[in-house]
């Protein structure tokens, strides 16, 4: 006897908006929600591959809006970029704890998924300004900056905003290797592509068939630089590594022996 669904998504954040949409058309009670990427059988579950529809998606996430605050759905987001695994069943419990009150939930720290939300959404938000502040571009042969990325959580969507009002006079590509996408902006818009990338291809890459020659000048200079500037007597590790910490240091060319 069939006790569950196991519903299959693509993954997507439109693609899981539209599984929350078919959970409550049809009134589903036990069911477990899984990315096509990490989806597994489920013993006395009936699986089904829900397809994804913007406008299914949309419907549900002006429904969320209009429950939650501002930080409430912003927290809903950055959670399920954290690709932690089971967080689509995470949200689907805070979604429904947010239809069934009259409040905002978004600080209510004594239900279990709230404080799990808030401390995940937490996360990625640091995961987010540090990679802000922590990317380093290298200019290319084409006179386009590259950089690339590997961090804990999924937040290219979340760094778009920033560096496309940054470097607006500039083309640029932030790639995140982890996840085989990136973020290209081509001094009109900013897109998300994907591209066969060699796997030692990295913003340390001496490859000078790749990188502008001026460019390996200039980090030359700047490692020069940061090193005359660095005073030795005043080095506190503890604090420098807690502001910067090393898992960062592979973006940094001052890093670099």
């Amino acid at each position: 006897m069939l006790t569950n669904s196991n519903l299959i998504y693509d993954g997507t954040f439109d693609g899981f908006l539209s599984t929350i949409f078919h959970v409550y058309k049809y009134k589903l009670d036990k069911v477990k929600i899984q990315s096509e990427f990490r989806s597994q059988n489920q013993l006395f579950a009936e699986t089904q591959h829900v397809e994804t529809d913007v406008i299914k998606a949309e419907r549900v996430w002006k429904g969320i809006k209009s429950k939650a605050s501002r930080s409430g759905y912003i927290q809903l987001y950055y959670t399920f970029l954290s690709e932690e695994l089971g967080v689509e069943n995470l949200l689907l419990d805070y979604i429904r704890y947010m239809f069934n009150t009259k409040i905002y939930i978004d600080k209510n720290y004594t239900n279990p998924s709230v404080l799990k939300v808030s401390k995940l959404a937490k996360s990625v938000g640091r995961e987010k300004h540090r990679m802000e502040a922590f990317v380093r571009f290298k200019l290319t042969k084409d006179n386009i900056y590259f950089a690339n990325i590997e961090p804990d959580f999924n937040v290219l969507p979340l760094i778009s905003k920033h560096f496309t009002k940054r470097y607006a006079d500039q083309s640029w590509v932030i790639y995140d290797l982890k996840r085989k996408y990136g973020l290209y902006y081509d001094l009109c818009k900013t897109e998300i592509i994907t591209m066969n990338l060699s796997a030692d291809l990295t913003v340390l890459s001496k490859d000078e068939a790749v990188f502008a020659t001026e460019e390996m000048d200039f980090q030359k200079l700047w490692k020069n630089y940061f090193k005359s500037t660095n005073i030795e007597s005043r080095k506190n590790m503890k604090l420098h590594t807690r502001h910067v910490p090393k898992r960062y240091w592979k973006y940094l060319s001052e890093k670099q022996p």
